[in-house]
């Protein structure tokens, strides 16, 4: 067994009053029966002996006898029982852990997900409420729950590891304990029962645990502890610098494939100790996404959060120039991405965007190979809105065509040539395009331009028939510069529509900002910020104050959504309450009591909480990554307005009277 810590790493119980967060300390290792569980019960036995108040949170019920020899002696924390689906299950305690409250506890399996029903999502999150509550924790996870490391565990064992974390938990964690032994031991150990039932054993030789995977994985435990140590040496300002000026951009997508664009980026940041960025692009597209898609689009969000990744959004219509601008401004030097894996239009294929990157930049552009099967493209480039019929857009496109068609006629009848008659029916398709909605009634303005030009002015008149060999290619012509024309006013139109958008979210936000300035109360603060936030996502927002552990005193806005305290239970009220003791956003969609109907958001200071935010989510649209952005920053320049006024409070309360 090999043991690695922090360089110059203190003793976990040598913290001062001060420190209020407990301390983690990983028991790492390559794969299931090297030994962790075993080691720390025998570093939670060495802790009882100096005198540490230790207690056993949840062990994994092994069926390895040496290993449950060493809870003898040890206080357990009986398991929480929970109903799901008419199976009872046994998950960790964490309400009895923390009422209990000891010096140090253990929690095994770091990476296991929780039953449905309980406070989390994931067990990693129990541990750092644990630790936020001042109690230090022991704890266990293998390599392939790494979450950066999947794809890699993946392609060397062909077996995809669902309970992940993120590699934030692991490279905060203050010791690292590498449990380690020969693979051929670990084969042994396995052959011999001391790991597996017989039959699990026998199926886990012919899969996972081939010599060939051990001796790999091993290899990546041991490079990922080192990776942790440098980490905390970068942490701690231990003479090892971070590469200056590095900065590394991904692109968020759809596409099945990038995942693993998110996970290389993330361990490139690591390696090179810089700054990690994952930019959306918002298109016409990306707003007309469903389905699974849209599914995946919020999975590779929700990775690249977990990973450490800035999450930052733009408007536009053409990804490639949108990416370059914000890497050029942002002092972007590597960009990751993956290959495009889906079938391009033919004959009218264009360059990849990787190619228009490079183009358009002088950066590092890195390409992921993509070896997933072929996928659907939600949509072409540019694709237009959903069709939808309005008898005022039908009747704009045929009166345009009347009009067209009547100044056709008096141009004839004085004589001009063919070609202003036509240039006559491209403006109608134009302005058809300008005047309607979408991208359908200016095609179809554009085929009956054509056919209304072929029935009323070419010889013989008045039949879809011509006497002229060259028609057809007059019709050709005109049809294709009709449907241009259509394409780029319906694109224009659209620029107009985004930029809009984004002058209004840029309104808002600088508005919020001066008001809060202007505000003379914290319930002022509290208020305004829920007017503003109720304005962007056309819904009520609730709000209340928190002071210490005073009562949380809800209030609606606008005021005539009162009626909606009166719906929240105490279910509701409990996760209210936990958000503003723990100072994390928690409800629905996130992963902490995510079967709440409300999310609510903790408005932060620098000295903690300062108020609760609930936006209702059961009933509405679910906020896209930008508008969760937005939000979070109207938040915390209310937080900061709040705490102004705090302080100014205690200013003026502790002056003498003059």
């Amino acid at each position: 067994m090999e043991q690695i810590q922090k360089p110059e790493a203190r003793s976990p119980w040598s913290r001062g009053p001060a420190e209020t967060t407990g301390v983690l300390k990983i028991f790492f290792g390559y794969a299931a029966g090297v030994g962790k569980t075993y080691a720390m019960l025998e570093a939670a036995h060495q802790a009882q002996k100096e005198g540490i108040d230790v207690v056993a949170g949840y062990i994994e019920p092994h069926a390895r006898p040496d290993t449950l020899a060493l809870l003898e002696g040890l206080e357990t924390l009986p398991p929480a029982a929970i109903n799901y689906r008419g199976i009872r299950l046994r998950e960790f305690d964490l309400d009895l852990a923390l009422q209990r409250k000891p010096q140090l506890i253990l929690v095994d399996e770091l990476a296991h997900t929780n039953a449905r029903g309980s406070r989390h999502t994931k067990r990693y999150q129990d541990v750092e409420e644990l630790l936020r509550a001042g109690i230090h924790v022991y704890t266990t996870v293998n390599v392939q729950h790494l979450e950066s490391l999947h794809d890699l565990v993946s392609s060397i064992t062909g077996i995809e590891v669902s309970e992940r974390i993120p590699d934030r938990i692991f490279d905060r964690a203050d010791q690292v304990e590498l449990v380690d032994i020969e693979p051929d031991e670990l084969m042994k150990r396995l052959q011999a029962g001391k790991v597996y039932r017989e039959r699990q054993a026998k199926q886990a030789l012919s899969n996972f645990f081939t010599a060939d995977n051990l001796r790999a994985l091993r290899e990546i435990a041991m490079r990922r502890t080192a990776d942790q140590l440098n980490h905390a040496a970068v942490q701690e300002g231990n003479g090892i610098s971070a590469r200056a000026g590095e900065h590394i951009l991904i692109c968020l997508s759809s596409a099945p494939s990038n995942t693993r664009v998110i996970r290389t980026a993330a361990r490139m940041a690591e390696a090179f100790h810089s700054g990690f960025t994952a930019l959306f692009v918002q298109t016409p597209e990306t707003k007309e996404l469903s389905g699974e898609n849209l599914s995946r689009l919020r999975s590779n969000l929700h990775l690249a959060e977990q990973l450490g990744a800035q999450i930052a959004t733009v408007y536009g219509t053409d990804p490639a120039v949108q990416i370059a601008e914000y890497a050029r401004v942002s002092g972007v030097t590597k960009i990751v991405m993956g290959r495009i894996n889906h079938k391009q239009a033919f004959p009218f294929g264009k360059k990849s965007l990787a190619d228009r990157l490079i183009e358009l930049t002088d950066l590092d552009v890195y390409i992921i190979p993509d070896h997933q099967p072929r996928y659907k493209k939600p949509h072409g480039t540019p694709h237009p809105p959903k069709f939808r019929f309005t008898w005022n857009d039908t009747g704009v496109m045929l009166g345009t065509l009347l009009l067209s068609t009547g100044m056709g006629f008096l141009f004839h009848s004085a004589g001009f040539s063919e070609s202003n008659i036509i240039t006559v029916y491209i403006l109608g398709v134009l302005l058809t395009a300008v005047w309607t909605s979408g991208y359908f009634y200016g095609a179809l303005a554009s085929f009956l331009s054509v056919a209304a030009f072929n029935f009323f002015f070419t010889e013989p008149r008045f039949s879809f028939q011509t006497d002229d060999s060259s028609y057809p290619v007059t019709f050709l012509i005109m049809l294709f510069s009709s449907i241009m024309a259509n394409s780029l006013a319906t694109r224009v139109k659209e620029q107009a529509r985004l930029a809009v958008e984004k002058s209004y979210y840029t309104e808002l936000l600088l508005e919020s900002s001066q008001k809060l300035q202007q505000s003379q109360t914290e319930l002022d603060c509290l208020r305004m910020t829920a007017e503003q936030l109720s304005r962007l996502f056309d819904r009520p927002v609730l709000y209340a104050l928190s002071r210490g552990d005073a009562e949380l005193s809800f209030r609606a806005e606008p005021p005539e959504a009162s009626p909606l305290l009166s719906q929240l239970g105490l279910e509701e009220l409990g996760v209210a309450k936990w958000v503003q003791k723990n100072n994390r956003h928690a409800g629905a969609t996130t992963h902490t009591l995510p079967d709440s109907k409300w999310l609510f958001l903790s408005v932060r200071g620098t000295r903690g909480v300062m108020g609760i935010v609930g936006v209702p989510i059961a009933g509405y649209r679910i906020p896209d990554a930008f508008e969760k952005n937005l939000m979070i920053a109207i938040l915390s320049q209310c937080g900061l307005s709040q705490e102004r006024i705090r302080l100014q409070d205690a200013h003026a309360s502790a002056a003498p009277p003059s």
